[in-house]
């Protein structure tokens, strides 16, 4: 039988009744003055960081578990998580003086098992992604009668993220638009029933990241749909797949969806730093990036207040290295070029002489042909795109070769490092882009599972403290051995996708 679908006033009526904040408090609404004058509008933050797991995850983990019955209390729950989810489980179960299973990857830093192994969770190491560990969760559910608290995709747990709403109509009494970070789309879902129930001239904007772009993939296709491979730069959003009943909600009540790339969040991590000296995670800075997306592109007049949502600060430290190196170009104070000069003495001298004044950032360059040489530059920006351009088109008029590699992930996130030189040898090369689990058997069990099939021309690869970490490599791969590779990438199974068509990859290491 097919569960009953609440209407807009029955979420509403489960918003208002949700009593989170036993364990939950109310989060203040800061605005950020300095980007506020920079873009001309009043821009405020929703700091969900203020909770006790720096999340807005302990929301909907306490409204669910509020509204179990005493029996399944009795019994515990369990849920799937690397997160902030486990750890909003873990101390609502505390509260609540029940069981809490946490199934997490074998992949997850110790620091994220240690802290909610402190919150009193059990924790359970298994499967090397999200999907292998919430099946077992439902496993263990079935065979130790264990209640599965969903992450997302549960109307009590969708209403517990609704709270936020009724705080902002609180806090706030002129807002334009809220934008609001979708991962499974439990917050969005919450928000947007919330706002467009009691006031739907505001406008619910929902912010995706270009790498895990899920809600907008079901919105076209008109259902949730599996996208496959996703970016685990903002991992608190790196979902596959959208929920039904968040899909149905986020349809019907967010007004519009887009995405960001992870540039652009780097750069609103800064903007959060810069205005509030707090430290946002990649996804919980990920409204503010679209905010500020939104409001470039559409012009936007400084009439009511534009509010974003912080969803999160359970940032791992050596993210912050990546935001570092990206918020320049997300904020397009820095652009990046690949470009062709005469292999002569002289020759960088006379490139920077036709910058004009323009500081150049990064310059990586190898010797590899007599006459001719490629080098990567990455050259400071006081007028973004335009001035971007306006310097491509001038160095192409003193006869430089020049291609705009700003917007190419591979080219920022594996070929800077990697500028040597060509191979000397002639190569049937194909270029796969991985994602690994960050642990220690993850590059063994590739190999092992490589053998002797393939060599192996091009290998890189960068630890960012993430669960996942990019992997950049190359095969010679003969014609009549394709139907070997494909074999070995569905045998060894991480996520993989081919890139040797790539300008940053054909230009400097073809």
């Amino acid at each position: 039988m097919a569960k009953k679908l609440l209407t807009d006033q029955e979420y509403l009526h489960k918003i208002l009744l949700s009593r989170i904040y036993e364990v939950a408090r109310v989060t203040p609404l800061h605005k950020l003055d300095k980007l506020s004058e920079r873009l001309g509008v009043n821009i405020l933050l929703k700091r969900e960081d203020y909770q006790k797991i720096h999340s807005f995850k302990i929301r909907g983990a306490y409204n669910k578990m509020l509204n179990l019955t005493p029996e399944q209390l009795k019994h515990g729950v369990v849920a799937a998580s690397a997160g902030n989810h486990a750890q909003g489980v873990a101390v609502s179960a505390g509260k609540l003086q029940t069981r809490a299973v946490i199934v997490m990857p074998t992949s997850t830093p110790d620091l994220k098992v240690d802290a909610v192994r402190r919150l009193g969770g059990e924790v359970v190491l298994f499967g090397e992604s999200f999907n292998e560990a919430y099946e077992h969760a439902k496993e263990l559910a079935q065979n130790e009668g264990l209640t599965l608290i969903p992450p997302y995709d549960d109307p009590d747990v969708i209403a517990g993220q609704g709270t936020i709403a009724h705080e902002l109509l609180g806090q706030c009494s002129d807002i334009n638009t809220i934008f609001v970070q979708i991962g499974g789309g439990g917050l969005a879902a919450g928000i947007a029933v919330y706002i467009k129930a009691l006031i739907p001239s505001i406008r619910v904007v929902g912010v995706e990241a270009e790498g895990s772009a899920c809600m907008k993939a079901a919105i076209e296709r008109g259902k949730p749909c599996d996208i496959g491979f996703v970016s685990h730069f903002a991992d608190g959003v790196a979902v596959s797949k959208a929920g039904d009943e968040t899909f149905r909600l986020c349809k019907q009540y967010v007004d519009e969806i887009i995405t960001c790339s992870n540039d652009e969040i780097c750069a609103a991590m800064k903007d959060i730093f810069d205005d509030t000296r707090a430290i946002a995670e990649p996804s919980g800075a990920l409204a503010l990036a679209g905010l500020k997306k939104y409001v470039r592109e559409n012009e936007c007049e400084n009439k009511g207040n534009y509010i974003a949502v912080l969803s999160g600060a359970n940032v791992k430290f050596h993210t912050l290295r990546m935001v570092a190196e990206r918020c320049d170009v997300g904020e397009m104070a820095e652009g990046i070029l690949s470009v062709e000069i005469p292999e002569e003495k002289g020759s960088f001298l006379n490139f920077c002489k036709a910058l004009g004044d323009r500081h150049v950032t990064e310059f990586s360059y190898r010797y590899s042909h007599k006459n001719r040489a490629r080098v990567f530059a990455s050259v400071e920006l006081t007028n973004g795109k335009q001035e971007l351009d306006s310097i491509s088109a001038s160095l192409k008029k003193q006869g430089y070769l020049v291609t705009n590699l700003t917007d190419d992930a591979i080219a920022k996130d594996h070929v800077r490092y990697m500028v040597g030189g060509h191979p000397t040898l002639e190569l049937d090369e194909k270029l796969f882009l991985f994602e690994f689990p960050n642990s220690k058997e993850a590059l063994i069990r590739f190999l092992n599972a490589l053998g002797n099939m393939f060599s192996i021309t091009l290998f890189h690869f960068r630890i960012s403290g993430l669960e996942f970490c990019s992997v950049l490599c190359g095969f010679n791969v003969a014609q009549d051995q394709s139907k070997n590779l494909d074999d070995f990438i569905k045998k060894v199974n991480y996520p993989a996708v081919e890139v040797t068509g790539n300008t940053a990859y054909q230009q400097f290491l073809r």
